[in-house]
């Protein structure tokens, strides 16, 4: 994007990354003496002197401007009144993604076209003359019934891309439009000012992933605009998402693709399909450290439901039973720690697997046995070797399933895994760094087979469409449809996967030992943290090279309490500083580093020595992401040495920001700063 002689108002606005990112090849420029907003001409874009005179509108008709160049370069055949009101609608819900948007006048046409509903015939034509003056030939016609009957096919389902990655998922991923983020602390648009080392939990989105949601968008409107039905439309995201897991995985059928709006949601999935095919058995669940995977799994693991809505959009009773699924599942959670915090051996925890399952399968029940691949703190259980044993002695009674929801094993191990008959949940939203909410499923072969005979339970028809899962019996409960919102999260992780992907595995393991080690001697380092020991990752080598799965990329530590120095901070002010490390402190506090924005993996609550067995500590987690290997756009003009530098300088940089934080609790603790999108002064964001 080009820019002569703009206020700096709009200079900003013109380097936003969301707008950057949409706006690809356009060449967009300022004409102060067009007296309209903006003029499209294939690749140009002309901005005028309104403008300039309402930069509390800039960003609206940008995007407006960009959305109507984008559809006009890349699809230069649709219809252009077709085209520019499509253009406006989503520029209208674009201008209400903000806290309090700016009233608008001088944009008549927004408060019809941000409606429900399209504007009827005689509001289109009464819109047409401002819309049409955008384009070169303003004195276009159009039938404005015939406009009508198109827009209400497209309608429902036009947007901008980071509002419809909200949708499809739960509560958690609503974005505060007064602070930008959602409820992990994370935002749909890129925010590449903010130091991210969140990937055990959520990461905001890299102008990489977010262009990834953007084309499959993208492919979407053009279809509609196409007459193409909406739900083949929508359909048709979807199985390329699919698709698109298969290859990273090198599986051999998209159909062993099942798609989950969450971890948690797949952990419903994998109990529908073991009730499925258990012969009428009750269901045994095993999880290792229940309390170190998602807060909502023992819930979904004994079939009720997790959360007060579900995927779908249905309303739901929290811990209610899920219709269809068995009542009497029963749920064995196995520890990974010991009382005082401290990982128990594999040995041990191996031990407790085998004589569970013993007993259980004894007792007439069918077993799911969830190898925990890897805990929120990094750790692992039961081993590999013990999944071998099992799996060969109690072939027709367990199913076994990885939980490698955190995703740091390398792709081929997976694909392995699934071969030998195990189910693998993985998600884009953790290491790979994707939008949270994008889960999946792979399933081996013969399970697909199964789900084309299989009986599912109603309830699932909340969380799931018939599209997100394999080929199932023709009277399956799912809905037609999809879930559009789950796609483009996949769509965004994809983008990030195969550009992981494209690395060469020396220089990621390389990359991510460079992280373990000053990660380790950072947090060593500092006096107010104590590092919780990385487990060490006995992971065999893979047709004979070196494998980066085996390098620990989570480094959980404890903070010392300021009050109390010789006790690490409890969990609820675990979480107050996990907060206010994503906060601008600069209003409050002095400090270089006061206004950065830090971003780690949530406090995860442990047992310690010092606070005893009935309180709990909060570790944080800093976190080597896929970004950390592949880079990002932001990072541009940087070789990977001077890129890593940075990075490992801004993880010391949040460390830093802990001590201050420590060192003004007090101050803090009665403010209780909120994070939010980007700092309290724009200037400092990019710095």
């Amino acid at each position: 994007m080009l820019a002569e002689d703009l206020t700096r108002s709009l200079l900003d606005t013109l380097e936003r990354p969301d707008l950057r990112t949409i706006a690809g090849p356009l060449d967009i420029r300022l004409e102060s003496t067009l007296p309209i907003p903006f003029r499209v001409a294939d690749t140009r874009i002309r901005l005028g002197r309104p403008t300039l005179d309402h930069p509390e509108l800039a960003a609206t008709i940008l995007r407006h401007a960009i959305e109507l160049g984008r559809l006009r370069h890349d699809t230069p055949e649709i219809d252009a009144p077709l085209a520019a009101f499509t253009a406006a609608r989503i520029a209208a819900l674009f201008h209400d993604l903000d806290a309090n948007p700016a009233p608008a006048p001088t944009l008549p046409w927004l408060a019809p076209l941000r409606q429900d509903t399209p504007p009827d015939p005689e509001t289109l034509a009464r819109l047409w003359p401002l819309l049409a003056a955008a384009l070169p030939d303003a004195s276009i016609s159009i039938d404005t019934e015939t406009l009508s009957r198109r827009l209400a096919r497209a309608w429902p389902h036009l947007g901008p891309t980071e509002s419809l990655m909200a949708e499809g998922g739960d509560a958690r991923l609503k974005v505060d439009p007064q602070t930008g983020l959602n409820r992990y602390g994370c935002s749909h648009r890129p925010r590449p000012w903010a130091i991210t080392f969140a990937s055990s939990t959520a990461s905001s989105l890299s102008e990489r992933g977010f262009g990834g949601a953007e084309n499959a968008r993208r492919t979407m409107v053009a279809a509609l605009l196409h007459d193409t039905p909406p739900d083949d439309a929508r359909q048709n995201i979807v199985q390329a998402a699919r698709r698109g897991i298969a290859r990273c995985y090198s599986l051999d059928n998209p159909e062993q693709v099942l798609l989950a709006a969450s971890g948690t949601d797949c952990e419903l999935a994998v109990l529908a399909i073991a009730a499925s095919h258990a012969d009428g058995r009750p269901i045994t669940n095993i999880l290792v450290a229940p309390d170190e995977t998602g807060s909502g799994v023992p819930l979904a693991a004994a079939g009720r439901h997790f959360a007060a809505d579900a995927a779908n959009g249905h309303s739901v009773g929290k811990g209610q039973l899920i219709d269809g699924f068995p009542q009497d599942t029963r749920l064995i959670g196995i520890p990974i720690r010991q009382d005082d915090g401290t990982p128990r051996s594999l040995a041990e925890i191996d031990a407790e697997c085998i004589a569970c399952i013993a007993q259980e399968i004894a007792q007439g029940r069918h077993v799911v046995l969830h190898q925990l691949d890897m805990s929120k703190t990094g750790l692992i259980g039961p081993s590999a070797a013990c999944l071998h044993t099992l799996q060969a002695r109690h072939t027709h009674h367990l199913d076994i399933v990885v939980d490698a929801c955190q995703a740091r094993l390398e792709p081929t191990r997976i694909r392995d895994m699934v071969a030998r008959g195990i189910m693998v949940m993985i998600t884009g939203s953790k290491f790979f760094t994707g939008p949270p909410f994008c889960g999946a499923v792979l399933l081996p072969p013969a399970i697909v087979t199964q789900l084309a005979h299989a009986t599912l339970p109603a309830g699932l028809r909340a969380y799931a469409h018939r599209g997100e899962w394999p080929r199932l019996h023709p009277n399956h409960p799912l809905d037609d449809g999809a879930n559009l919102g789950l796609a483009l999260r996949w769509h965004a992780a994809l983008a990030e996967m195969n550009a992981l992907a494209a690395c060469p595995p020396d220089h990621i393991r390389t990359t991510l030992q460079r992280f373990l080690n000053a990660g380790r001697t950072a947090i060593d380092n500092h006096p107010d943290l104590t590092l919780l020991e990385p487990p060490k990752l006995d992971r065999p080598p893979i047709d004979g090279r070196p494998v980066w799965d085996d390098v620990p990329t989570i480094l959980s530590f404890l903070i010392r309490d300021p009050h109390q120095p010789h006790q690490p901070l409890e969990l609820e002010d675990a979480r107050r500083l996990h907060r206010w490390l994503n906060a601008d402190l600069s209003p409050w506090i002095a400090g270089d580093c006061a206004a950065r924005l830090c971003h780690l993996g949530q406090p995860v609550p442990v047992n310690t020595p010092e606070l005893g067995p009935d309180r709990l500590a909060g570790a944080l987690r800093l976190c080597a992401g896929a970004r950390l290997v592949s880079g990002e756009p932001s990072h541009a003009g940087l070789n990977h040495e001077a890129r890593l530098t940075r990075e490992l300088a801004d993880a010391q940089q949040t460390l830093q920001k802990i001590a201050l934080i420590r060192e003004h609790w007090d101050r803090l603790h009665s403010i209780d700063p909120v994070p939010h999108y980007a700092p309290v002064n724009p200037e400092r964001k990019l710095s």
